[in-house]
């Protein structure tokens, strides 16, 4: 039988992959909808630049920063692992909103600046909590599962209900998934959209530092807990002496 830590993290899981497949709320379907049709009012051109330029911030922390990669964990219960994860997300939660606070108060071109700077931090977390539960992330497809912990974290309920699946189903979609074919346009819209409301308000002057260190510290947080949730169905997936974790059916709509 599994300890009472295993069983109690495989019911948050069964909650949280529930929450992953629920139908977008009405207020959910209708914000999509607003932010569909002000993406659809910036030229296309002003598309491919932010694509482009977020897709290089991105792909120069995940895919060609050799210094941030780490020796996967080999030994520790999920239990150790997941209190040595626990202590990460608070230390680089902490870092976020010191930043936050700090490019807020500075004022509205350091206001800017903390959008890359809270990428960087965003994803190195990542980094750490993949080796943490063992994974190699010198290995290509570790940094692009990565890559859709992050898209997971920062979308409409949407596009995590179909990232999630693509989680779920890992092993068949690591057998397609490369940098090239990663939807990039998607992935820089729904993070704009994700983060917009709070990363502008971080640019009014007064407001700005306590908004940017607040916002900072929820976005670490929930970054956090999504790659947690993402690495326990990968743990349980590769556990055969633990009972299945089946994944809760999938909702209609």
């Amino acid at each position: 039988m599994p300890d009472p830590y295993t069983q109690q993290a495989q019911a948050d899981l069964r909650d949280w992959q529930r929450q992953m497949q629920q139908k977008p709320t009405l207020l959910g379907r209708f914000t999509r909808h607003v932010q569909v049709r002000l993406n659809a009012l910036l030229p296309e051109k002003l598309h491919r630049v932010l694509t482009a330029t977020i897709q290089k911030m991105v792909e120069g922390v995940l895919f060609g920063s050799q210094h941030t990669t780490r020796q996967p964990v080999t030994e520790g219960t999920l239990a150790e692992r997941e209190a040595r994860v626990r202590a990460r997300i608070r230390n680089y939660r902490t870092a976020a909103t010191v930043e936050g606070g700090a490019t807020g108060a500075a004022g509205f071109l350091l206001g800017l600046a903390d959008f890359p700077l809270l990428l960087g931090i965003k994803l190195k977390l990542l980094f750490d909590i993949a080796a943490l539960y063992g994974h190699d992330v010198r290995q290509l497809s570790e940094r692009l599962y990565l890559l859709h912990i992050f898209q997971l974290a920062f979308s409409s309920q949407h596009t995590r209900r179909e990232t999630y699946q693509q989680l779920a189903a890992w092993p068949a979609t690591e057998a397609t998934a490369t940098a090239e074919t990663f939807d990039w346009r998607t992935f820089q819209q729904e993070y704009r959209d994700y983060i917009d409301l709070a990363k502008m308000a971080q640019l009014l002057p007064v407001v700005g530092a306590a908004v940017g260190a607040v916002a900072n510290y929820r976005l670490l947080a929930q970054l956090g807990e999504t790659a947690m949730m993402a690495y326990r169905l990968r743990w349980f997936a590769q556990a055969p002496e633990l009972p299945p974790t089946a994944p809760p059916a999938a909702l209609p709509g």
